[in-house]
């Protein structure tokens, strides 16, 4: 018990370490850009400060709320035999996923049926979870994860890819709790703080990242005498690398909801997530391809002027 404990407090100084670090390396940022912007006028400076305070407010206090002041709960608990202890936690839940536009009909006439019997309950939430919600889980993961290797792909800064690979992760696991009902415990909660500010650290440092180290010499050469391929490539292989660490986080938070008596330990946990996270790679890295040259042609096309503007003059 004292060693368990003691785990939890380790993970949660972890955690605490890297959320006051990123607090400080945000306000060095924010600061910087707003000394750049005096130059320009001081209200420039203060308007900066304003948009920035909203944006941390609405893409990272927001969505930490909602994941923390989230009921703790798990399907693990579903399977329990004391479904009399859990029955207010099972129908608060249950009235959560009847608020699902696509739920099943089937799924959601059985949840009502069984709102009033505890053991029924247990058995219905159970099947909603690993039949339909899981399915709906993993779409939403592919979402981010394309989202995060499109967004670093184009981006050519290791800070901006930092914050965007913390912003898109704590979007995806509020939308995820959100979708849910509730939230992991406060300890699995402190180690997905630490995966998402690591992988956010990696995300920053796969700028620098030299595509001669992970080819052939021979292909580096070839590449080289093809204009743009070669920086486009290399583009490429950062946002896949995101975007795989975004999966694995994704499925991660997803397996610490859904954990049942067969997966519970982390070494568990961590195999299968890597695992489960490299077979959804060729679907997003397919799916952000067709949308990639999109967005990178777009950065290069002058805005097109109003056809009424061009008739009026």
């Amino acid at each position: 018990m004292k060693k368990k404990d003691s785990t939890k407090l380790f993970w949660y100084a972890i955690s605490i370490g890297f959320i006051i670090l990123f607090m400080l390396i945000l306000l060095s940022s924010v600061l910087d850009v707003g000394d750049r912007l005096r130059t320009i006028h001081p209200y420039v400076e203060y308007g900066f400060y304003v948009l920035a305070l909203l944006l941390i407010y609405f893409l990272i206090l927001r969505p930490v709320h909602i994941i923390l002041f989230s009921p703790t709960f798990s399907v693990e608990t579903t399977l329990d035999e004391s479904s009399k202890k859990n029955f207010h936690v099972y129908r608060r839940v249950a009235k959560r996923l009847l608020n699902f536009e696509d739920l099943p009909e089937e799924t959601r006439i059985n949840l009502e049926d069984a709102m009033k019997d505890p053991v029924e309950l247990r058995k219905v939430l159970n099947h909603a979870f690993t039949h339909h919600i899981k399915k709906k889980m993993n779409q939403v993961i592919k979402k981010h994860a394309k989202t995060v290797m499109i967004s670093t792909a184009i981006s050519q800064n290791g800070r901006l890819d930092f914050f965007t690979v913390i912003v898109v992760n704590l979007r995806m696991i509020k939308e995820l709790v959100t979708m849910c009902g509730f939230r992991p415990s406060y300890a699995n909660l402190a180690k997905l703080t630490v995966n998402v500010f690591t992988t956010a650290l990696i995300a920053e440092g796969l700028e620098n990242m030299d595509i001669n180290d992970l080819l052939p010499t021979s292909t580096v050469n070839t590449l080289g005498e093809m204009p743009f391929v070669k920086p486009v490539l290399s583009s490429v292989m950062q946002g896949v690398s995101n975007a795989l660490l975004t999966l694995r986080i994704g499925v991660v938070t997803r397996k610490f909801l859904f954990s049942d008596a067969k997966e519970i330990t982390k070494e568990e946990i961590r195999r299968g997530a890597l695992i489960e996270a490299a077979k959804m790679m060729p679907a997003v890295f397919a799916e952000g391809l067709m949308i990639l040259p999109k967005k990178i042609a777009s950065l290069f096309k002058k805005p097109e002027t109003d056809s009424s503007q061009q008739s009026e003059d």
